[in-house]
Order: structure tokens, then C-alpha cells, then sequence
């Protein structure tokens, strides 16, 4: 914490505060995790229809991405965080309208819009922020607002929906989206150090399919796609299971476990990747979605979910910061929107189909099974990370362990 206490004082009004909005956001946006499978559920969805409708968020997010990674570097990122809160707030009013499995496909997609908007335009703003030299760090602290969003807001849906109804819960929702976007309205951007400066954006310049076919970007961007589908089979699936086998544990309670542990380990981890690098940090988060997901395969009572949610959390808490340093490591400051559209988007897609996929293979498989499933995909991800994160098999090797830099860094 010291680094930020030592930051110029605008400065460090604007990181709080742009901070302030990402953990509205992200209570507005996890509040509904606990709560949406067994309402859609509840509305008459079969266990193939939840897989479908949560399957949607992630739609419009990838139709979305592209356009707002665009937006993000040729107009502005404030712009793009705005509407992501803006759609962040209207969404889970928009809940309370749907009566019908469509219509709830329709508006879970529209809500997908607000996380490909948001993340992408914080996640740009705040490395465009970040002192080169504590870039990792500033990264970890900044990325604690979706930890302490998840451990907040799960439970808080928990509990209103058990309490109440599901109809507080959408209207608490998105008050705090209000809040989020009240917020970011007052976020201000450094137009003299972003991409918006016209000498930097003048140069460098590389499309989206080019961005794609640069092994630097592939394998990150590969690595998110598998452990998006560890993701997505958790989101749409976890509620179900603790239902299923009568378990006496609120799913909030899950997310919240999670989020504690990612909070635990983000504190000092981002710090730790500046001197030491981002690859053996990447390597233990993908060993732990693994143990994660084999501790639910075999969960049968309240600790071993727990459990399972310290060890995703202490995955979730380390992988995604480390990667978008990686990536940012790896690109110049005029696509850092396309960038994170990018990688950030193979997380999206695995999101996308794990639901439908997952949801079609319920006629042939359990709970438990298919959280076995989620268990290869990420061993699969941590075996391509060893032997491809750098340019050949033994750098990748040394990068993953932390006995070399990265050969891709800009």
C-alpha cells in the first residue's frame, strides 16, 4: 500500500475513485450469481434452458467486445466504463419484466454488454495509469474491487432472495449500478499518457486478426478460454449442485469464500510480479482451478465446498491480474483496448459455450462429473502454459517456474 500512498495526490484520487466505481459495479453484477439459475429455474427453465440463458451474458459480451475495445482506443476509455455502468444498471431492472425463458435469454445477453464494456475500459485505464515500475502492483491493488465485490455481493443476493424476493434483489441490484455509474462520471482520464496522444497512436499499430495470430497474445488469450469454461460451468452449475445433494450452504456463501481468499493473495502477489515475473504466478493459479475443481467433484458436505472455493479464489485472485500485466507486458500503449478485448474475450467465449455445452451433456452426465470435466480443462490450460507461454518449449518451461523473463515483453 505504501506505493499508493506516495502516488501524486490527483492521481491517487483517481485510481480511489475509479476504484469505488469497480466495486459498485462488481456488487450490482455478483449480487445476482447465487440467485439467477435457480430464478430461471423457478420461472420453469429446465436444467438445459439455465444452461442457455446464463450462456447468453457471455453472447453480448463477444458480440460486443471488438467494437468496445475500438472505442476504447480511439475515443476513450471513460466513455466505455460509462457504458458498461449504464447497462450495469439497467439489466436487473429488465429481470423483473422477464416472464419467459426468451425474454430472459434476450436481457441476460443485453446484460453481457456491461462486463465486456466495464472490464475493458477499467482494465485500460488502470494500466494507462500505473507507474511502468509498480505496474503490477497498482494492477493487483486496482483488482481487488472484484473480490471484495464478490465477497459482498453474493452474499448480500443470498440473503435478500432467501428474506425477501427475488424482485428486492433486482431493484438493490441496480441501485448499486446507479451508484457505479454516478461514480464514473467523475473518473478523469491522463489524455497526455494514453493512447489518445496522437504521436504515440501514429505507430504501432496492429489489427485484431494480427493481434490473434501473435503467439504472445494467442496463448494468454487460449489460456482464458479454457479456464472460462472452469468459470462458466461454476456460475451456471454450482447453485443447482448445492441443491441437488441437499447441502445446508448458501451458494452466496461459496462466492464469498472465494472472494476472500482472492483478496488474500492479491494483496502482495501483483507486488511480487514485478521483480520476479508473471509466469510462476500464472502456473500455481492454474493449478489451483484445478484442485478447485476436483475438490467439487468429490464435494459432499458444507467444508468441502468451502473448501473449493478458497482454492478457486486463490486462482481467480492471482490469474487474471497476472494476465493482464502479461498482456500488457506484451502490447503497445495505442491497443491496449484491443488487447484486452482479446485475451480477456477467450474468457468471454468459454463463459459462452460452457453453459449450452455442459447444459446438452446433463442427459449423460452429474453434477459431479461435469465439475470433473471443468477439472481437465484446467490441467489442459496449465500443460499449454508450461510448454507455450514463451517462444520454444524449454523458455516456456523456465518463464512458468520463474527462472526467466519474458521473451515477448515490449
Amino acid at each position: 500500500m505504501k506505493t499508493l500512498i506516495n502516488l501524486e495526490p490527483s492521481l491517487r484520487t483517481d485510481l480511489l475513485t475509479l476504484f469505488a466505481t469497480g466495486l459498485l459495479f462488481w456488487i450490482s453484477m455478483t449480487s445476482l450469481l447465487p440467485v439467477l439459475p435457480a430464478y430461471i429455474e423457478d420461472l420453469g427453465g429446465s436444467i438445459q434452458q439455465v444452461g442457455l440463458v446464463m450462456g447468453c451474458f457471455a453472447i453480448g459480451l463477444l458480440a460486443s467486445r471488438t467494437f468496445l475495445g475500438d472505442l476504447a482506443d480511439s475515443r476513450s476509455r471513460k466513455l466505455v466504463i460509462i457504458i458498461g455502468t449504464i447497462v450495469v444498471t439497467l439489466a436487473p431492472f429488465s429481470y423483473l419484466l422477464a416472464k419467459s425463458v426468451p425474454l430472459l435469454m434476450f436481457f441476460r445477453a443485453f446484460h453481457g454488454i456491461s462486463v465486456a464494456a466495464f472490464t475493458t475500459g477499467y482494465s485500460t485505464l488502470v494500466i494507462d495509469l500505473s507507474p511502468p515500475k509498480n505496474k503490477g502492483e497498482i494492477i493487483g491493488y486496482m483488482g481487488l474491487a472484484v473480490p471484495i465485490g464478490m465477497a459482498i455481493g453474493p452474499a448480500l443476493g443470498g440473503f435478500l432472495q432467501a428474506a425477501t424476493s427475488y424482485a428486492s434483489l433486482f431493484i438493490v441490484s441496480g441501485c448499486c449500478g446507479l451508484l457505479s455509474l454516478l461514480l464514473s462520471l467523475q473518473i478523469r482520464e491522463n489524455k497526455e499518457e494514453s493512447i489518445l496522444n496522437p504521436k504515440i497512436k501514429s505507430n504501432n499499430t496492429r489489427t485484431y486478426l494480427k493481434l490473434i495470430k501473435e503467439p504472445a497474445l494467442l496463448i494468454p488469450s487460449l489460456i482464458m478460454l479454457l479456464i472460462g469454461l472452469v468459470f462458466g460451468t461454476l456460475v451456471t452449475f454450482l447453485p443447482l449442485y448445492i441443491r441437488s445433494e441437499n447441502i445446508a450452504l448458501n451458494a452466496g456463501l461459496f462466492y464469498t469464500a472465494a472472494a476472500l481468499a482472492s483478496f488474500s493473495v492479491r494483496v502482495f502477489t501483483g507486488k511480487a510480479s514485478d521483480r520476479i515475473g508473471r509466469g510462476v504466478f500464472i502456473t500455481v493459479s492454474l493449478i489451483c482451478y484445478a484442485i478447485a475443481m476436483i475438490l467439487l467433484a468429490m464435494a459432499k458436505n458444507p467444508s468441502s465446498f468451502i473448501m473449493a472455493a478458497i482454492a478457486e479464489g486463490v486462482g481467480g485472485g492471482v490469474l487474471i491480474p497476472m494476465i493482464l500485466a502479461l498482456i500488457s507486458d506484451r502490447s503497445y500503449p495505442n491497443e491496449r483496448g484491443r488487447v484486452t478485448s482479446v485475451c480477456i474475450g477467450g474468457f468471454d467465449l468459454g463463459i459462452a459455450i460452457a453453459g449450452p455445452i455442459l447444459g446438452s451433456l446433463a442427459l449423460f452426465l452429474n453434477y459431479s462429473q461435469m465439475f470433473s470435466l471443468a477439472a481437465s480443462f484446467a490441467i489442459i490450460a496449465l500443460v499449454i502454459f508450461l510448454t507455450q507461454s514463451n517462444k520454444n518449449i524449454k523458455s516456456s518451461l523456465r518463464f512458468a517456474t520463474g527462472k526467466e523473463a519474458d521473451i515477448y515483453a515490449l
